[in-house]
Order: C-alpha cells, then sequence, then structure tokens
C-alpha cells in the first residue's frame, strides 16, 4: 500500500529537496517548531493530526487497502519531526500556505516520530514527507523542503486548486 501513493511526484521532486533522516538529526533541537494545535478547528488554520485523526478525517489506513479520501477539498498532509531542521523550516510556509488558499485546501501536519504506524504506512523514511491528495484521484508524495513556489506549482497543477 505505502508505495501506491508515492509515485506521481516523488521522482519529480527527488533531486530538487532536502530533508532530514533519523540518521541526520544529530544536534537538532527541538525548539521554536511552528506547527497548529491538535485542538485547532478553523479551516483556514494548519490541523495537527494523530492516528486516530487521521483515520477519521484523511483515510482509515488500518482498515482499508483501497485509497478512500474522507476530505471535502484537497490536502496536504506534512509528515514531519520535531528535531528536523527542514521540517522547521517548511512548518511556517505551510501555515501561509493555508492562509492563502483558505477553504480551498487543508493542510495537516503529523508528527511521524508520535505516530509511527501512520508513517510506515505512507512510506515516510525522511522528513519531511508530504503527501499531496487531490479530489478524485489517488495522492502522491514528496521527501525533503521544497520551496514556497514548488508547493504552490503543486497545488495549483496536481490539486487543481487557485488563489
Amino acid at each position: 500500500m505505502k508505495h501506491l501513493f508515492f509515485t506521481l511526484l516523488a521522482a519529480l521532486l527527488m533531486g530538487q529537496s532536502t530533508g532530514c533522516t533519523a540518521e541526520n538529526r544529530a544536534g537538532v533541537k527541538a525548539e521554536n517548531l511552528a506547527t497548529a494545535p491538535a485542538e485547532t478547528v478553523e479551516t483556514s488554520q494548519v490541523i495537527a493530526l494523530d492516528e486516530a485523526s487521521f483515520a477519521e478525517v484523511v483515510f482509515d489506513f488500518k482498515n482499508s487497502s483501497e485509497w478512500d479520501y474522507k476530505g471535502d477539498r484537497p490536502a496536504i498532509i506534512d509528515f514531519y519531526a520535531t528535531w528536523c531542521g527542514p521540517c522547521k523550516r517548511l512548518a511556517p510556509v505551510l501555515v501561509e500556505l493555508q492562509s492563502e488558499y483558505g477553504d480551498k485546501i487543508q493542510i495537516y501536519k503529523v508528527d511521524a516520530e508520535k505516530n509511527r504506524e501512520l508513517a510506515a504506512a505512507f512510506g515516510v523514511t525522511a522528513y519531511p514527507t508530504m503527501l499531496f491528495i487531490p479530489m478524485d484521484e489517488d495522492p502522491a508524495g514528496a521527501k525533503g523542503l521544497l520551496p514556497k513556489e514548488e508547493l504552490e506549482r503543486i497545488i495549483e497543477t496536481f490539486l487543481k486548486v487557485t488563489k
């Protein structure tokens, strides 16, 4: 199942990105990580998910082998680690994108270290890893830190959302 989700954008985006793996995390502190609290409910904010809330609002990864997105708009899932430098740099960019696109998309964050079963289900081996979920197609993923301009291009071309 995990390889099904990381096909479309992976080859295109791999060479352009930088990211963290468990092997290169030494010395990075979790200070100043900009993440949205789990209780965030406004649609114009990035929403933090755990495994249970992910299964409820995105996809029941434990009980379904066929992709069945539960959302009502395209989404981006950011799998991050608190110690990851590129994840810390990506967090405010995702907040900006959520604000700019408003209720046309939803951006979620998943702490992959606290939600290891969920991260494993989607083949997360480096941070950040993003899952891009269009409304009527299979999702695709990218690993590493992508610039805001590249994320905007993906939102507009793959997710088919404009500002």
